[in-house]
C-alpha cells in the first residue's frame, strides 16, 4: 500500500513533478503518452556518458567492455521482467512501433501469402494497424477485425468465425491506450495456436501497470516501449520465441548483425544481434534497465493498486460534472480515463485545464477507428501513474468544472 507519506517521498525521485505550470504545481495526467523519469534512470544514463561511453560488442578496451556489460545486463533485466526463457529472445528496438514493424516485415513477409488472414481488433493503436495493412498490400493477405461493444470490450461471441485455418497472425493490444480496457488475451492466444496462427501482443500500456509473463501467456511475440515504463524514449523491446526468431530474416543490414561479409555472400548473427544492425541506443538500454530496477523496488502490484484507487476516485468525481460522458467503461480497466463534455471540444478542455497546471491528452490518441466507433472526433484523456495523488485528482476535477462554467 502506498501511503500519502510514501508517495510524497517517491515523488521526490521525479524532478519534473516539482515544476510549476502557469503559476500552478504541475499535475501530470498524461502518463499513457509517456511517463516521467526518476533520477535513478537519469543518473544511470549520465553515468554511462560520464564514465563508460564507448560502442558495444566490438571493442576490447575497458570502456567498451564496461558498456557491453551494462548493455547486455539491461537485456537480462528485461528478460526477467517479462518472464522470457532466455536473453536471446529479447531484441532492442526504438519502441513498440518498430517492434511491430519488425515482425510484420520479417516473419510476416516471409510466411504470408495471398488469401491468408491477419486478425486485429477495433481498439488497436495505429501502430498495430498500419504495419499489417502494409503487409496485406505486399502479400495479398486480408485484414480482419474483432469488434468491440459500447463498453469498450472485445466481442468474442463469434471468435471461432474469425480465427480459423486461414488465420496466420493475430495481433492484439493487451491494454487499450484510448479506452483503458484490459483484454483477456489468454483464451485468444490458445484459440489462435489451435489453428496454427502466431500471436503478437502490443504491451505498451500493460507492462507499466501489471505483471506480465510471456511464457505464461504463451504469446509468440510481445512488445513494449521504455518511455511508458519510466525509462528513456527511443528504446523498446520485442520479445520473440527463440524458435521463431531463429528462422526470421534480418530486418535491416549493416554492422553488428553479421558473422561474415564478402562481395559474394553475407552470413548473419544469431538472435538477438541479427535484428540489431548498427550502433544501438546504448545509454537508453541502460536507462531502461535502471527503470526496471526502480519499478521492481516499488513493486508493480503495489503501484497498480494505487493507480486503480485513483481511477475509481477520479471516475466517481468527474461523473458529477453535467454533460460529461466517459468513453470506455470496460469491467477491467487500467488507469486510463477518456471522456467528452457536451459543447466543449476535447482540445479546448485540455487547453483550459492546462491553465491550472493539469496536463492531459486530447485527440484521437492514434486510435481513429475507435473514435469512429463511438462517433466522436476526439476525447480528452487523463491517465494516472503511481506518483499521482488524490489531491491532484481534485485539482483536475475543479479545472474541469471551470471549463464547464466557461462554456455554459
Amino acid at each position: 500500500m502506498l501511503t500519502d507519506v510514501k508517495i510524497a517521498k517517491l515523488r521526490e525521485d521525479f524532478p519534473v513533478l516539482s515544476e510549476q505550470v502557469n503559476g500552478h504545481p504541475l499535475v501530470y495526467f498524461d502518463n499513457a503518452a509517456t511517463s516521467q523519469r526518476p533520477k535513478a534512470v537519469i543518473d544511470a544514463m549520465n553515468h554511462f556518458y560520464f564514465h563508460d561511453n564507448a560502442n558495444v560488442h566490438r571493442g576490447i578496451h575497458a570502456l567498451s567492455e564496461r558498456a557491453t556489460h551494462d548493455y547486455e545486463l539491461a537485456r537480462s533485466k528485461v528478460q526477467q521482467f517479462i518472464g522470457a526463457a532466455d536473453a536471446s529472445e529479447i531484441i532492442f528496438t526504438r519502441g513498440t512501433t518498430e517492434s511491430i514493424n519488425l515482425v510484420a516485415q520479417t516473419y510476416g513477409k516471409a510466411t504470408l501469402k495471398a488469401g491468408d488472414e491477419i486478425l486485429i481488433s477495433h481498439m488497436e493503436h495505429h501502430a498495430n494497424i498500419v504495419p499489417w495493412q502494409m503487409l496485406c498490400e505486399q502479400t495479398g493477405a486480408l485484414l480482419k477485425i474483432i469488434p468491440i461493444n459500447h463498453a469498450g470490450e472485445l466481442v468474442l461471441d463469434n471468435i471461432t468465425t474469425l480465427i480459423h485455418a486461414r488465420t496466420k497472425i493475430v495481433a492484439l493490444t493487451h491494454v487499450s491506450n484510448s479506452l483503458g480496457t484490459i483484454n483477456d488475451i489468454s483464451s485468444i492466444i490458445q484459440q489462435a495456436h489451435a489453428v496454427g496462427a502466431k500471436v503478437l501482443i502490443d504491451g505498451a500500456q500493460a507492462v507499466p501497470h501489471m505483471s506480465v509473463s510471456v511464457r505464461a501467456l504463451d504469446c509468440d511475440f510481445y512488445c513494449f516501449s521504455g518511455h511508458k515504463l519510466y525509462g528513456p524514449t527511443g528504446i523498446g523491446i520485442l520479445y520473440g520465441k527463440a524458435e521463431l526468431l531463429k528462422h526470421m530474416p534480418p530486418y535491416q543490414g549493416g554492422g553488428s548483425m553479421i558473422k561474415t561479409v564478402s562481395f559474394e555472400k553475407t552470413t548473419y548473427q544469431d538472435s538477438p544481434y541479427r535484428f540489431e544492425a548498427g550502433t544501438p541506443a546504448i545509454a537508453e538500454a541502460i536507462g531502461l534497465g535502471a527503470a526496471i530496477d526502480y519499478v521492481n523496488h516499488i513493486g508493480l502490484d503495489v503501484m497498480a493498486a494505487h493507480e486503480h484507487a485513483l481511477l475509481d476516485y477520479a471516475t466517481t468525481q468527474i461523473l458529477t460534472i453535467p454533460g460529461l460522458t466517459i468513453i470506455g467503461q470496460a469491467a477491467h480497466k487500467a488507469s486510463i480515463l477518456s471522456f467528452i463534455m457536451d459543447g466543449i471540444h476535447p482540445h479546448d478542455i485540455s487547453t483550459i485545464v492546462d491553465k491550472y497546471g493539469v496536463a492531459i491528452r486530447a485527440g484521437h490518441h492514434c486510435t481513429m477507428p475507435t473514435m469512429v466507433f463511438y462517433q466522436v472526433a476526439a476525447t480528452a484523456r487523463a491517465s494516472f501513474a503511481f506518483y499521482n495523488t488524490f489531491k491532484e485528482v481534485d485539482i483536475f476535477v475543479d479545472a474541469l468544472k471551470n471549463a464547464r462554467e466557461i462554456f455554459s
